[in-house]
This record gives structure tokens, sequence and C-alpha cells, in this order.
């Protein structure tokens, strides 16, 4: 499993590499304004040169799919590592499938987001996506089972052999992440305050306590004990 960090924060970002756990970054415009980006390209390519060749997701700003290849074209030339982000259908229930297949066969890599179905998957793969946001939370909140959702979907594209990657996204806490990860997801979103809250644990610091007052203590013994050798 790879875990995308969702941030566009460069020193959230670098924190988080250097552990060596990030094996990418996806972003969005609103991620970009909360995290101090106000010119898109310039913090894109920031990112996109700090994690090379890890890929870092860039979402289109249009609704109109005529208009989508044009502009993910001028996305994808930032840097090469970019990964353009294309939505499964418009607002208006278009399928952006023909943008995911044309850009595909340019070369340039897709995630395919806002999928809530199986179906919408599997047109997703069949139109050669490299990658599958499943946002989980938002499935969630229709009263769907997510994780059974993420698991039909892994199984299914293991089974007929497609190379698209499911993308686990809309994480609202860490057992979403848990969820996704037993489901089988190749990759999740998470956001930086999730990464802490993953790592960290109360009774973890406990034990780290207890180890190294129980080491205090025996050093002490030691020293004592050479001390009454030496005498």
């Amino acid at each position: 499993m790879e875990i995308f960090l969702d941030s566009a924060n460069v020193e959230e970002i670098r924190r988080w590499l250097e552990y060596g756990v990030v094996d990418g970054v996806t972003t969005n415009p609103s991620i970009l304004l909360k995290d101090g980006g106000y010119d898109m390209e310039e913090r894109a390519r920031e990112i996109a040169d700090l994690i090379y060749p890890r890929p870092v997701s860039v979402e289109v700003t249009t609704n109109h799919c005529e208009q989508m290849s044009d502009e993910a074209r001028g996305l994808a030339s930032w840097a090469p590592n970019i990964v353009v982000k294309i939505p499964v259908i418009n607002e208006y229930g278009e399928p952006c499938l023909g943008v995911v297949k044309a850009l595909v066969e340019e070369g340039i890599k897709v995630n395919m987001t806002a999928c809530l179905s199986f179906t919408q998957v599997v047109l997703g793969a069949k139109a050669g996506a490299t990658y599958i946001s499943i946002f989980a939370g938002r499935v969630a909140d229709e009263g769907h089972d997510a994780p059974r959702l993420i698991r039909q979907a892994v199984d299914w594209l293991k089974e007929w052999g497609y190379a698209s990657k499911i993308i686990v996204g809309s994480v609202r806490e860490v057992i979403n992440i848990q969820d996704a990860a037993l489901a089988g997801a190749h990759v999740i979103t998470v956001p930086p305050q999730f990464m802490d809250k993953m790592i960290d644990h109360h009774y973890s610091r406990a034990t780290v306590r207890g180890f190294n007052a129980d080491a205090q203590q025996a050093l002490a013994k030691m020293e004592d004990l050479r001390a009454r050798v030496r005498v």
C-alpha cells in the first residue's frame, strides 16, 4: 500500500518524506489555497521537484469536457511526475471517460476522481485511468459500505488484469485509513494531521518512559557494581 499526502504544505511534505513513508502527493485548488499556495503552478512545480520521481496529482478546474484536455496538457507540462485529476463525470452528468482515454494515449497519467460506485471504477479502468479515486468518506455518507466497495474494486482489477490503481480519498478519521488498508487499497490519501495520529499512542509513550526509567536504574546499579569491584 502507498500513502499519498493530501497536502500542499511543503514543510509537512518534506517532514514525512524524510521519514520514508510518503509515496506521492495529492492536491486540489482548495488545498493549495489553504496551505499558502497562491500560485498554483509555482507550488505544484515546487512539490513535484521535492518528491520526484513520486507522483503529485493536480486537478483540472474546468467543468467542460472539451476544455479539460487542453488544461490537462498544460498541467502535465509543469513536471514529468505530475498526474492530472479528471472527474469521472462533470456536474451535468456528462462522462469524462473520453478525456481520460485521450490523455492516457498521449502518455499523460490520469487520476480519475470523484468515484463513488463500482461501475464507475469499471469504466475508468477500461478507459485506461492510471489511478481511480474512490471517495470513501462520501460513500459512507450515503450509507454504503466503503471498505466493501474498495475490496470489490481491487479484486476486480486484479482478476481482469487492469493496471489502474485504486486511490482511497475523502478520509475523515484514522479508522478510515485502517479500513481502506485492510480492504486492499493500492493507495490512500492522508491529510497530515492524520499522519501524526497514526504514529502516536499514549501507551507507547508510557512504555518508552518505563524503558528509560528501567535503563537508568540498571545503569546506576552497573556503575555501583563496577565501583565495588575496583575497591
